[in-house]
This record gives C-alpha cells, sequence and structure tokens, in this order.
C-alpha cells in the first residue's frame, strides 16, 4: 500500500501555527495529524522568514539536465574503458618485441 504525500498550503501552515498560540502545540497536532518536529520546523520558519519562510522551496532538477548528466556519466565510463583497454595493449606490444 503506497502512501501518499500531504501537500499543506502556505494558510494551513499559517493557520495551525496560529491555532498553537491559543490552544497550545500538542492539541493543534494531533488534530491536523502533523508531526511535532514538522510543525516546529514550519514555526521556525515563520519566526525567521514570516509568511515567505512557510513557502515550499524544493530543488526540482531540470529532466533534461539529469539525461545530460547520465549520458556524460556513461560517456566518461566508455571513456576510462577505451584508455585503460588501450594502455593495457600498448604495454603487451612493448613486452613483445
Amino acid at each position: 500500500m503506497k502512501q501518499t504525500r500531504r501537500k499543506w498550503s502556505v494558510e494551513q501552515k499559517l493557520q495551525m501555527i496560529q491555532e498553537s498560540v491559543t490552544e497550545g502545540v500538542t492539541p493543534v497536532i494531533r488534530k491536523h495529524n502533523v508531526s511535532q518536529s514538522l510543525f516546529h520546523k514550519w514555526k521556525k520558519q515563520f519566526d525567521l522568514n514570516g509568511l515567505a519562510g512557510l513557502n515550499d522551496n524544493y530543488k526540482r532538477i531540470d529532466p533534461e539536465k539529469r539525461s545530460l548528466e547520465t549520458e556524460i556519466k556513461q560517456l566518461r565510463q566508455l571513456v576510462g574503458k577505451l584508455s585503460l583497454e588501450l594502455e593495457f595493449k600498448n604495454e603487451l606490444l612493448k613486452k613483445n618485441p
């Protein structure tokens, strides 16, 4: 069974933080089924950066860039294998005059 990831909007996060001031942290995290560490992470970001701190800031990698990086990695491995093979053949030629 695959567990889906929940996404919280900035408004929902802010509402939870405001509720925690009046009701307390424990009842709020139980009510919204949020882990305590996640809630405190949101609160810390809000205290430091305000509403901008509650925005999602995931680093998304461009799929084209990812495919180019994997292609470069494969080409480097191929060049390494070929240079090793060439070096081995040159050593054999040196030993057999």
